[in-house]
């Protein structure tokens, strides 16, 4: 049995607000999950992080008030938060003050998602991704599949799919055939299980299309191994979904901005075939030299 555990980066929506959207898929099997869980709570002991989610897109934003905090650096991790968290309640009491009720909201929710973190550097958040990423590289057990859209190249051909139903579609499809080819010679065959975190409106979308993958399959396999529509869980209480936020969110800052250490660390876990890279594919225009398509192609 293997567990796939999916998450996004990026906008499905054409345009959105970034260029490239990413499907991306962790798979492990099922005796390793214990040893995954334990490496990844390793990390978080390490950064005082205790059972926090490690959501890398907000853990690697700048926090503005920890400039403005003198010698912040030289603090420890106690004074560090207590003195964050005085400067977000003054500034939430000043934008009240004000009757800046969108500001108020929107900062709000950036001290929400991010006081988890407050207590680290920005140096320091960047190494405890860093150091998730390099703890996920040398899982040899894990398979890595995903679907890079380049929205500006898919909204140029003429495509009758979505860019969220060819991600699943894709992803499935590789996850469906890397099942089939483990299980093959074996006296018991390889079953799969897709696991996501729980976005109500991505929830109904991806059951509706697995469903329909059930049925008919999809345009490159008949699905026999995997079973079941996803389960949709609680990214917070799941690290496992989070190593395919932090791979998902690698991949998509590589090809927007060629942000490449993520990338690198993460991407020996590619699903290969005869040294060629088959389980991530980058959808774009032909002659891209980007290290997935090399990859790909070669």
């Amino acid at each position: 049995m293997y567990l796939c555990y999916l998450d996004e980066s990026g906008t499905s929506s054409i345009p959105g607000n970034t260029s490239h959207f990413v499907l991306a898929g962790v798979s492990i099997p099922v005796w390793h999950w214990r040893d995954c869980d334990r490496e990844l709570q390793e990390v978080r002991q390490r950064f005082a992080l205790g059972e926090s989610e490690i959501h890398v897109a907000w853990i690697l934003r700048p926090y503005l008030e920890q400039r403005k905090i003198p010698r912040f650096d030289s603090l420890d991790y106690s004074e560090r938060r207590r003195q964050v968290t005085a400067f977000r309640t003054n500034e939430l009491l000043r934008l009240q003050r004000k009757g800046n009720s969108a500001g108020y909201r929107q900062a709000r929710k950036n001290y929400a998602q991010t006081d988890a973190y407050v207590h680290l550097t920005h140096d320091e958040r960047k190494s405890l991704v860093a150091e998730t990423a390099r703890r996920i590289g040398r899982w040899g057990f894990a398979r890595l599949f995903a679907e890079c859209i380049d929205k500006v190249h898919f909204s140029s051909v003429r495509n009758v799919e979505e860019v969220d139903q060819q991600s699943l579609e894709q992803v499935a499809s590789r996850f469906e055939r890397y099942l089939q080819l483990v299980g093959s010679g074996q006296d018991q065959r390889a079953f799969g299980l897709l696991i996501h975190d729980n976005n109500p409106t991505v929830a109904h979308r991806q059951t509706m299309l697995m469903r329909e993958f059930h049925r008919t399959g999809t345009p490159w396999t008949d699905l026999e191994s995997i079973i079941e529509t996803p389960l949709f869980v609680d990214s917070s209480l799941t690290a496992m979904v989070q190593v395919a936020d932090l791979c998902a969110y690698a991949m998509r800052r590589y090809l927007e901005n060629g942000e490449y250490i993520l990338f690198d660390l993460i991407f020996d876990r590619a699903d290969r075939k005869d040294g060629i890279v088959v389980g991530v594919r980058h959808f774009t225009k032909p002659g891209c030299n980007c290290k997935i398509c090399v990859a790909h192609r070669r």
